[in-house]
């Protein structure tokens, strides 16, 4: 691995610390008041928040894993750990959704009228600033090192932002003098959260089955745009957003030297590198320039 791998790693395990620190911090102040106060929405934001630390440690294994470089067993090297343990922070999302619902719908069967005062909507407002700035500290880092599991984790964030809200909300209802909506606001959460699982499941289960990564005609524009070409088709593109790999097959003049052809696959594979961010390996098929009617109907570009 290079040095510049190496370093991205490290300050994204530089982060993920800083966040669990903070993230725990929240959850406790959560949970403690709580339970003292028996409103069960700000419980029920708290053990959120807890999961918001556990997926903090999820996240530095799957670092950890991905940072190490290709070997025998995995030529194509182990960054994809860091999207699989994306989808771990979503299973445990998933668990947080059923574990809320579960208690909203025994609170609702066995009320409780809570006590909520000043001190509550402190906690839940300082909380919530602690959760804007990691949200937004986490997203941006995330986009910048390209990482899955910051942008993944900051979206697991946001959801404590909205469900701290809800519980700004629940507060004011109660204060109304309507304590079942307690209940009903903490559900309302869980589906919340259970949606911010669904999306990141869907995402890393993209990166994981190999969607396509990139639009074939901006990978056609840089290919045809080297001399000696005459079309392109066939174009495959997966992995993540910091590990672009494409396969495509490309028409020469079939009287073309062997070596020509090899220049021109060299040329094209340093084009597209240079040309589309985030890609790592090009693998080229040159073929005899063929006729559209004999390219078993697949998409072609050029010629």
């Amino acid at each position: 691995m290079d040095s510049d791998q190496a370093a991205r790693f490290k300050e994204i395990r530089r982060i993920l610390l800083f966040t669990l620190a903070l993230n725990w911090a929240v959850a406790i102040a959560k949970i403690a008041y709580g339970l003292i106060t028996r409103f069960t929405s700000m419980t029920a934001d708290g053990f959120h928040s807890l999961s918001d630390g556990a997926s903090n440690i999820i996240g530095l294994i799957g670092v950890t894993l991905a940072c190490r470089p290709a070997d025998k067993y995995h030529p194509y090297g182990y960054k994809k750990y860091e999207t699989l343990f994306a989808l771990g922070i979503a299973g445990l999302l998933f668990l947080a959704c059923f574990e809320l619902a579960s208690k909203a719908i025994e609170r609702f069967h066995h009320p409780i009228n809570p006590k909520i005062d000043i001190g509550s909507l402190i906690v839940t407002l300082g909380t919530m600033a602690v959760n804007i700035f990691v949200m937004s500290y986490e997203y941006k880092q995330g986009k910048r090192l390209n990482s899955d599991i910051l942008v993944s984790d900051s979206a697991h964030t946001k959801a404590d932002i909205f469900t701290s809200l809800s519980v700004i909300a629940a507060m004011i209802v109660i204060k109304m003098g309507y304590p079942i909506l307690d209940p009903i606001v903490t559900f309302m959460i869980a589906l919340f959260i259970a949606y911010t699982a669904f999306s990141i499941a869907r995402q890393s289960s993209n990166i994981l089955c190999d969607a396509i990564m990139l639009d074939d005609k901006r990978v056609a524009n840089v290919v045809l745009s080297i001399k000696g070409v005459e079309a392109c088709h066939k174009i495959r593109t997966r992995g993540r957003i910091d590990d672009i790999h494409i396969d495509l097959h490309v028409q020469v003049n079939p009287d073309m030297r062997v070596d020509r052809a090899h220049q021109i696959s060299y040329q094209i594979e340093n084009a597209v590198k240079g040309g589309i961010h985030g890609v790592t390996d090009v693998v080229v098929h040159i073929e005899p320039q063929k006729k559209i009617g004999e390219l078993n109907k697949c998409v072609k570009y050029g010629g």
